[in-house]
């Protein structure tokens, strides 16, 4: 019997972070699914997690594990498919230093993952945003800090994850204004700021610097707000602009919103899509055609320069006789 153990330590301690250098965010999703798994083989062969071997990592119990997380956790086919991949990962790495177990963890790569239906981009109009930006208190500090950071998201569409990781000296307020950030992939990026970002930033960053810590954008300890708190900090404001705004009355916006409003807003303005995937730090110019297909304004431009059915093909040749023009009249 091949025990578990020595192959997850070994992933995480080495391959993970020593030789694919995944980053935090990717070590601890695959380390909340293990945790996870091991649970439910706990459970499910009622051994103690120090007794779970690579024998009992099968087909049958990951679709098992996968179906409890749908039907008990509640969680989505993406969510599902995130899972799957952590498993797949560490399952992968095992294999060869594990020939007597390869037959077995084989069949468990080759389980596929469950098709999704693409979501609908949501993203907030311009009355909307400005709704949003203008519900914090700014008679407070918690106010004024919520308001440079809304405004910061909305305008250069940074990731949560990135929004959390900036300290004060990642905001450059100079000439040209822009905000430095490691993004998804370790990708390097420098996104320009707007002349209001930059007097919101101003003035926030006046204050900021009086107060301890280095993240831009700090908690009451003064350490960087987790994700979970800027979402709560978003549902906070954003029913206090659903009074003002009415259309955000219902509406479910996250700090993912802001990101897709940002997109939204270039490509209103004309940006190639190209440049927005740059903007946005997308590995692929394929990931930002989902905002080609929630812009309706340009399906209507297209649909307005379409043939009416009533009219003609060809191109149009005045009459070259003055008196037959008179004809028809």
């Amino acid at each position: 019997m091949t025990m578990l153990a020595p192959s997850l330590q070994g992933f995480f301690t080495t391959y993970a972070v020593s030789q694919r250098a995944l980053s935090p965010n990717t070590v601890a999703a695959y380390r909340d699914t293990w945790r996870l798994f091991i649970k439910h083989l706990c459970g499910a062969n009622r051994v103690a997690a120090s007794e779970i071997s690579l024998e009992m990592i099968t087909p049958q119990s990951v679709n098992e594990f996968l179906g409890q997380l749908e039907t008990g956790r509640g969680n989505s086919p993406a969510t599902r498919n995130a899972r799957l991949s952590a498993i797949r990962a560490v399952v992968a790495r095992a294999i060869p230093d594990n020939p007597g177990a390869a037959d077995n963890l084989g069949r468990v790569l080759a389980i596929p993952a469950r098709r999704t239906a693409k979501a609908t981009v949501t993203f907030l109009t311009p009355e909307e945003a400005d709704a949003l930006l203008g519900a914090p208190d700014t008679t407070t500090w918690t106010g004024r800090r919520d308001r440079a950071l809304l405004a910061l998201a909305a305008q250069t569409g940074l990731r949560a994850s990135e929004i959390t990781s900036l300290t004060i000296g990642d905001a450059h307020l100079g000439r040209p204004a822009h905000v430095n950030c490691i993004g998804k992939g370790r990708k390097h990026r420098m996104t320009p700021l707007t002349a209001n970002t930059v007097k919101v930033m101003t003035a926030y960053l006046a204050e900021r610097r009086r107060r301890p810590g280095q993240a831009l954008f700090p908690g009451p300890s003064g350490g960087p707000l987790s994700r979970d708190a800027l979402e709560r900090r978003i549902a906070i404001h954003l029913a206090s602009a659903a009074s003002i705004q009415p259309s955000l009355s219902g509406k479910h916006a996250t700090m993912h919103t802001l990101r897709h409003t940002a997109a939204m807003r270039l490509l209103e303005a004309g940006t190639d899509p190209a440049v927005i995937a740059l903007w946005l730090g997308h590995e692929s110019i394929a990931t930002t055609s989902i905002y080609l297909h929630a812009d309706m304004a340009a399906k209507q431009s297209a649909i307005d320069k379409t043939r009416p059915a009533t009219v003609q093909p060809g191109r149009y040749r005045p009459q070259t006789d003055v008196l037959a023009w008179l004809d028809t009249l």
